[in-house]
């Protein structure tokens, strides 16, 4: 639900803070006081377009942040609107595209306003109003007609890759298993290229090497003097203490000195004069360099082709031993999305059904004597949610043709339907349902069980609804009045007396009626009695 929710500068309110809370929420005040621009600040923060006529008077910029508590996530969504009509959408701090914030709130939250009917008027959006009254076999036929539309996907999957010409594949074969074959045969590994451009460096001055080897061999041998200076130092040190520093590094350098001669004895000992051996290393270079102009600039770059041809050889194989199963496992496959959809569609007529006859006897009690609503299933072509199309006809009398519901119902009957059918469809919808002018043409008993059908809808959820009937807001778990003062307008919270006053008014246009009062009470009251 909206937890919080902050405006700045939106039209005439100029600041407002409001924790709404859960159930329903009723907006309420005299006409023009700017009451549905709370409810512009919603849509808002689901991204809708953003325009200039909405900044106020008092800020160059308007600010609108909500904080949005679901069962599977915490979110803060804000947006601001600049004198220009650009806009920036933030989600948690980070700056987003507009479509995010519609994206994350699609189907969590719903704005309704005459004219605005998408979950009636979008078949996909309505199918799931529907699917979401399906009995327990009609769930199982839901899961078994998915399974199989899966099932087929992957195999027209297969049939696409294999494009009908299989000799197109044994050439990819044939290709891959050659190029996998040459880098494998090869026989080169991480590192080799970097090893053999040594070896061949050594190999190819093998002479040299041996020669100045030795020389600087000869050299280090002859260290008389080295060893007599130590010698000396030593017996320098046992007469004066202070010299056992100088004494030690002169050991230590005799003790490097020994090293060095070793290890140049060590590498001159592995100096071979081989033309063979560099023969070798230089094919092996040469049939390196062949392949990073066929498969790569670097060794990493040739092996990692290898392992890709490798992985197409595999994959080409399976597919030419699917070619020859892919026609009888197709037709099997659309067989059994065919019979799955009917099923599907067998049981979509059942929730269909019920929920158009839950949904008329609702349309009875807000006002229509002999309501007429119908669900027109077409056949369609099979796709991911079944093979029918689903639409919402509608009539306000019996002795009207039923056409779709958006065309046929004006804006007041267009919010009653959508009522009626929200609360037939139950727990199905959106956990956050706005309605603006849900009351347009009613009145009397119809509005005293509109108010009641709001409350009912308001049952484990959030509904929002910015009425002028005293009947409907009698009904509110929270009570907002938006009072405008010359170009501003408030947000207030309606209380106790506050409430009695303001349900006054909007009976008797005198918040300080006496007899008006006593109605309000005794609205209030029935109101209460009514919800139990």
């Amino acid at each position: 639900m909206i937890e919080e929710l902050i405006v700045h500068n939106l039209g005439l309110i100029g600041e407002a803070h409001l924790e709404p809370g859960s159930g329903l929420i009723v907006i309420t005040g005299e006409t023009g006081t700017g009451k549905t621009m709370l409810l512009g600040a919603v849509e808002l923060l689901l991204g809708r377009s953003a325009s200039s006529d909405l900044v106020g008077p008092v800020d160059r910029e308007t600010r609108v942040q909500g904080r949005f508590i679901f069962s599977d996530r915490e979110m803060i969504a804000s947006r601001r609107v600049f004198e220009a009509g650009r806009s920036r959408a933030y989600v948690d701090g980070d700056m987003v595209p507009a479509r995010f914030l519609a994206e994350q709130l699609e189907n969590r939250v719903e704005v309704v306003k005459q004219g605005d009917a998408r979950r009636l008027s979008d078949p996909s959006a309505f199918r799931v109003l529907v699917d979401g009254c399906l009995d327990a076999a009609g769930l199982e036929a839901l899961r078994l007609y998915r399974e199989a539309w899966n099932d087929l996907v992957h195999i027209e999957s297969d049939q696409e890759l294999i494009g009908g010409d299989t000799r197109a594949i044994q050439r990819e074969l044939e290709m891959s298993r050659f190029q996998a074959e040459e880098i494998a045969g090869a026989g080169f590994a991480k590192g080799d290229d970097e090893e053999l451009s040594r070896r061949a460096d050594r190999l190819r001055f093998a002479g040299e090497l041996a020669e100045t080897l030795a020389e600087a061999q000869s050299h280090l041998e002859e260290h008389e003097h080295l060893a007599s200076a130590v010698a000396a130092m030593r017996r320098a040190a046992s007469f004066d203490s202070s010299l056992q520093p100088i004494s030690d590094q002169l050991d230590g350098l005799q003790a490097e000195w020994a090293d060095g001669a070793a290890s140049v004895r060590d590498v001159a000992a592995t100096i071979e004069h081989n033309p063979n051996a560099l023969r070798d290393v230089e094919e092996k270079l040469a049939n390196l360099t062949a392949l990073k102009r066929k498969y790569g600039s670097t060794l990493e770059e040739v092996l990692a082709f290898g392992d890709e041809a490798a992985s197409r050889v595999v994959e080409s194989e399976r597919l030419l031993q699917r070619a020859g199963e892919l026609d009888a496992e197709l037709a099997a496959a659309r067989e059994r999305v065919s019979i799955a959809g009917e099923a599907l569609r067998t049981a979509r007529g059942r929730a269909g059904k019920l929920l158009v006859e839950t949904a008329t006897h609702h349309l009875r009690d807000l006002g229509f004597s002999a309501p007429v609503l119908v669900i027109e299933a077409t056949e369609a072509a099979p796709g991911p949610h079944g093979t029918d199309r689903l639409q919402l006809l509608f009539a306000s009398d019996e002795a009207l043709p039923p056409a779709p519901a958006q065309k046929s119902a004006s804006g007041g009957e267009l919010s009653r339907v959508i009522l009626a059918v929200r609360l037939a469809a139950g727990a199905s919808d959106s956990p956050v349902v706005v309605f603006d002018e849900v009351d347009a043409g009613v009145g009397g008993a119809t509005a005293l069980a509109m108010g009641e059908k709001l409350a009912d809808l308001a049952r484990g959820r959030q509904v929002f609804c910015v009425t002028h009937l005293p009947q409907v807001a009698a009904f509110a778990d929270r009570h907002l009045v938006v009072d405008r003062s010359g170009l501003s307008a408030r947000v207030r919270p309606a209380v106790d007396e506050d409430r009695i006053a303001e349900v006054t008014r909007m009976m008797a246009g005198l918040g300080e009626s006496k007899k008006g009062r006593e109605h309000a009470l005794e609205l209030l009251q029935t109101a209460k009695a009514r919800r139990g």
